[in-house]
């Protein structure tokens, strides 16, 4: 199989192993305009029967149209594009196309242990879920202006991974946000520490919390709570945390999202690239998208926000 990657970033670099690793890929033909990788040649990474698309936010749906275009099946990283109405062209532009967005949450042990639970009946009726994700250290200054903000470059992850473990869509949101940091975060409309209140459509509630100066390191958690039982996801002799009652994990703290998503990562992309089911699709990658859409509206006019505030008609 030739196999086309677009990008050579740390998740780039991190698929070029991955891919040249696999036993379905027998010609990976890598393409980033001032990264170069020992992996793979150069060419035109949409001349191969697939394409891996990891390279910036903006440059999404415009590589994605054109897999589309040329009949090309193609795995791009989170987001499918900067915004909804770019989406919805991506979107639209994929039918008849195989087109699959990544959220390698989804190939995670723990995460796919706790949505079978869920579904097994084990925890009873779901009355409450709780997620974070928090960063060790702040990206860049350069990196936060075009990111879209925590909501939609962080957290989508969080909305994403709580559709999928718990089969239902959140209806309306409650965001907030503060700026504890560094002052770039404010100059670009954005914040470093942040909450939110989801309410799904079965009148489960979601609490969901995050930062950019988790200091003690890399740290994603999930908890699901029912009437017959409790589950957490991420505590993990790694999970960067001090317990008073002893019970602290006694491994290296996470260092980094590719450290500890590295097996759900080349689980994602096998799925991809052998045909099989489970990935995001485009519609999926839309919804998680329109719940960001309405945390970063809420967060900015301090109100909760009903989904259908923003989400379009088609």
């Amino acid at each position: 199989m030739r196999v086309g990657l677009l990008g050579l970033g740390r998740i780039g670099a991190f698929h070029a192993a991955t891919l040249a690793a696999h036993p379905l890929v027998d010609d990976l033909i890598v393409a980033d305009p001032v990264r170069t990788s020992p992996h793979g040649r150069t060419g035109d990474p949409f001349d191969a029967d697939a394409v891996v698309i990891a390279t910036p936010t903006s440059t999404h749906a415009e590589l994605l149209l054109e897999a589309c275009r040329r009949g090309v099946p193609a795995f791009c990283e989170k987001p499918a594009a900067g915004d909804v109405r770019g989406t919805l062209e991506v979107l639209e532009a994929a039918r008849g196309n195989r087109v699959a967005i990544g959220f390698q949450r989804r190939f995670d042990a723990g995460y796919a242990a706790a949505a079978g639970a869920l579904r097994r009946g084990e925890l009873g009726d779901l009355h409450r879920a709780h997620l974070i994700t928090a960063d060790p250290a702040p990206p860049p200054a350069a990196y936060i202006p075009p990111s879209g903000g925590i909501f939609r470059d962080c957290h989508i992850h969080d909305f994403d991974i709580l559709r999928w473990v718990t089969g239902r869509e959140v209806v309306s949101v409650y965001a907030t946000g503060a700026n504890r940091g560094a002052a770039f975060f404010a100059e670009a409309g954005d914040v470093d520490t942040s909450a939110a209140l989801l309410t799904l459509d079965d009148g489960t509630l979601a609490t969901v919390q995050g930062s950019r100066y988790n200091g003690a390191g890399y740290d994603v958690r999930m908890e699901l709570a029912g009437t017959r039982g409790t589950m957490a996801v991420g505590l993990g002799p790694r999970a960067p945390l001090t317990s008073t009652e002893g019970l602290t994990p006694g491994g290296e703290p996470w260092p980094d999202f590719v450290a500890r998503f590295a097996d759900a990562y080349r689980a994602e992309l096998d799925a991809f690239l052998r045909g099989a089911d489970g990935l995001c699709a485009v519609d999926d990658a839309l919804a998680a998208l329109l719940v960001a859409e309405a945390a970063e509206l809420s967060r900015r006019e301090r109100r909760p926000v009903d989904l259908t505030e923003v989400t379009p008609t088609r």
